[in-house]
């Protein structure tokens, strides 16, 4: 298992904890698409999505939070 550093999930993103967020909804977005069950040397989901997110193939923007008036 590979382990990311802060400082790696924080290059490709803002902040490292931003940069966490995104992976973990991406993970979730992964986890609604059918896998192949029958390959156990298959990576977590998290794993695969920090992976993409510090080689930068995750594409993402903030939208930022509207307030009630």
């Amino acid at each position: 298992m590979r382990v990311f550093t802060p400082g790696e999930v924080a290059a490709n993103s803002t902040n490292k904890y931003l940069g966490v967020l995104v992976a973990a909804k991406y993970a979730r977005g992964l986890n609604e698409f059918p896998r192949d069950r029958s390959s156990s040397k298959e990576k977590k989901l998290t794993t695969r999505s920090l992976e993409e997110l510090t080689s930068a193939q995750i594409q993402y923007r903030v939208v930022p939070r509207r307030r009630p008036e």
